[in-house]
């Protein structure tokens, strides 16, 4: 998602195939709710808002050839809580047709120098989200009202988790998912860096991660604590290929 605690939460069963939390519809009831009276039908268009394309848009940019590769392939260290493979997001419906992340190459090997910073400090890396095919997100779009279209991606443009460019995540002890100043997908200022009113703990972690984050390459948005980008990201395409499509290593 483009926008998006007290001390770590309790012990929570990890699946052993997926790494999805058995608790996952709990902990993402609060951003659920907020937007469930937005959604459900489409949302119309605002008067002399300029119509979006009906194909995915090319950025000139982009002029190297994508190599998406599979996370949980890269690195077997990664835990897993696909929650748009879910109803437990925002959009309250299953999104997804696989619980899979993929990623350009460079992203997924930063992605697992970060892991191994984590576990030397007790954590491991719960990943949420890595490439979306842009017809997710025109579906976002399209069913978000015009007033809270800010907190999803313009498909005019693009998202750069259409790029394969960009990361949602979290950590996770001992298989438990801490607690950090929102859950995922929260859309209030309690879910953006500059949040101070959050348990200390959970600002403490949330720094943490970004800590590693950065010193590997990325760029976290600043309102929301999850999401990270590839600083090179300009330089890939925006992408439409479905996720049980991809071919990837």
């Amino acid at each position: 998602m483009r926008r998006s605690g007290k001390g770590e939460r309790g012990a929570m069963g990890m699946d052993e195939k997926t790494g999805g939390l058995s608790r996952r519809a709990a902990l993402t009831a609060a951003g659920a709710g907020m937007l469930a009276g937005w959604l459900g039908a489409c949302a119309p268009r605002l008067v002399g808002e300029p119509p979006l394309p009906l194909s995915l848009p090319v950025d000139p940019a982009a002029t190297a050839a994508p190599d998406l590769v599979d996370l949980a392939r890269v690195d077997p260290r990664f835990r897993f809580d696909i929650r748009y493979a879910t109803p437990a997001n925002f959009m309250g419906r299953t999104l997804y047709p696989v619980a899979r992340a993929v990623a350009q190459r460079p992203l997924a090997e930063a992605l697992s120098k970060v892991q191994t910073r984590a576990e030397a400090a007790g954590y491991g890396l719960l990943i949420f989200d890595a490439y979306r095919p842009w017809r997710i997100t025109r579906m976002m779009w399209d069913e978000t009202p015009p007033d809270k279209r800010e907190f999803v991606a313009n498909p005019a443009t693009g998202s750069r988790h259409n790029r394969g460019c960009s990361i949602d995540l979290s950590l996770h002890r001992n298989g438990a998912e801490v607690a950090m100043p929102s859950p995922y997908d929260d859309f209030t200022p309690a879910a953006y860096r500059s949040n101070t009113a959050a348990p200390e703990d959970a600002l403490r972690l949330s720094r943490m991660l970004e800590g590693w984050m950065v010193a590997e390459g990325f760029v976290p948005l600043p309102n929301e604590w999850w999401h990270y980008d590839w600083a090179d990201w300009r330089r890939y395409p925006i992408m439409d290929v479905p996720l049980e499509a991809v071919t990837a290593g």
